[in-house]
């Protein structure tokens, strides 16, 4: 049967309210996958590289294991912890800042308003108009302080409910992470678990790598081989100190 070039192929339609909100919606936060990010990686590449220095230091499978797993949890509350303060570093430096452009206002509202029409007449807007934007905005002191920490200063208010979660979010992602290389060594030989061990992580940091570039942006094959060969020749950096430091044999 010819095909008749009089038809048309269906179109799908869709309104502007299925693209927006469903076809293609905004993501709220990328806080919660770099967290995860951040943990699981650190973990991965840490652990791999201690426990094949111990590996090629002593060839004991389970002086390997207790390394590994003393690794794991060190490494999980120290991440969690460095995420939690962190968090709440931010936090204390936006206040901060808040804090100073506010007794600048007060203290010298003629340079802020100044500031407020150069943000907004390189965006454009000119005249009249940017009059009206700068009376509008420097009406509210807090809508001129929020003006101008995000658009001066480029820095947005952070939660310090948020700190909780991400000291967890970044704890529990860095024991799963170091598990995953930890893992061989309690059921295959040492010499076969390294090499299942560097396998198996950089694949899973493969995975990572070109997921986050198919939710963020970037080449997913190029950000998944690079954080593969990154975080591989991180742990072999392990493996080398432990290879020339390596035990005598005993008799």
């Amino acid at each position: 049967m010819e095909p008749n070039p009089n038809m048309s192929l269906p179109v799908t339609h869709h309104t502007e309210q299925d693209l927006h909100d469903r076809i293609d919606p905004h993501r709220r936060s990328a806080s919660g996958l770099s967290d995860i990010i951040l943990g699981g990686q650190d973990g991965l590449v840490n652990v791999l590289g201690v426990i094949l220095g111990v590996a090629a230091a002593s060839s004991d499978p389970y002086l390997v294991v207790v390394a590994g797993l003393a690794a794991t949890f060190a490494e999980s509350v120290s991440m969690g912890a460095v995420a939690f303060t962190s968090t709440l570093a931010d936090a204390d430096y936006y206040d901060s800042e808040r804090e100073r452009e506010m007794r600048h206002i007060e203290q010298a509202p003629r340079l802020e308003r100044d500031e407020v029409r150069a943000i907004y007449a390189e965006k454009g807007f000119h005249g009249e108009l940017l009059e009206r934007i700068v009376d509008t905005i420097t009406a509210n002191p807090d809508v001129w302080v929020a003006v101008m920490m995000a658009e001066e200063h480029q820095l947005t208010p952070v939660d310090r409910k948020q700190a909780w979660k991400a000291a967890l979010v970044v704890g529990f992602s860095a024991i799963v992470g170091s598990l995953i290389p930890l893992a061989p060594f309690i059921f295959l030989d040492v010499v076969t678990s390294m090499w299942v061990s560097v396998l198996i992580t950089a694949l899973v940091l493969f995975g990572v790598g070109f997921y986050k570039a198919r939710v963020t942006v970037g080449h997913p094959a190029r950000s998944g081989l690079e954080m593969a060969l990154i975080g591989t020749l991180s742990a072999l950096v392990g493996y080398a100190v432990g290879a020339l430091l390596k035990l005598p044999t005993t008799p």
